[in-house]
């Protein structure tokens, strides 16, 4: 009696194992989503746009961030787009790169970590878990989020 009970114990433990195993869904589903955030840094109201997107597996295989900017010329252009003429290391050389450089390393982050939720930001917006990022990102996770919640 004792060894039939063990093993119905047994059997259920697998069963219920390979229940769990097998109705496992994936986080996202496929396709390209894009996001978008009010980034009010610097004085400037720019528009931050993240596109992210989702494998087959429902897994963020990739991700793209940038943020609208007005340059004093008043032409309306991206961070990305100005590259090194940003001129985030001119302006700040104590800063951990360009603008891009520091989003970069984000994008590459929010990947490995398969979302944002890793993410603490402080009262400026800023993170310390992103090692090679110290700009505010705040508008930036947001737009992920917003993606994001479109995957779902």
């Amino acid at each position: 009696m004792k060894k039939t009970i063990a093993r119905l114990c047994v059997f259920g433990m697998i069963t219920l194992c390979l229940a769990g195993c097998s109705t496992k869904t994936s986080a996202y589903k496929e396709g390209t989503y894009n996001g978008k955030a009010i980034d009010n840094y610097g004085g400037q109201q720019n528009e931050a746009t993240a596109r992210v997107v989702i494998d087959k597996d429902g897994k963020i295989e990739s991700v793209y961030l940038d943020t609208t900017y007005t340059t004093s010329d008043n032409v309306v252009t991206t961070k990305k787009t100005l590259g090194d003429d940003y001129n985030m290391k001119t302006y700040n050389p104590s800063a951990a790169g360009e603008w891009y450089e520091q989003v970069e390393a984000l994008e590459k982050a929010i990947v490995e970590n398969q979302g944002v939720d890793f993410l603490e930001l402080n009262d400026e917006g800023k993170t310390d878990a992103v090692s090679g990022c110290t700009i505010a990102i705040n508008a930036l996770v947001e737009a992920v989020n917003d993606a994001l919640s479109q995957a779902k």
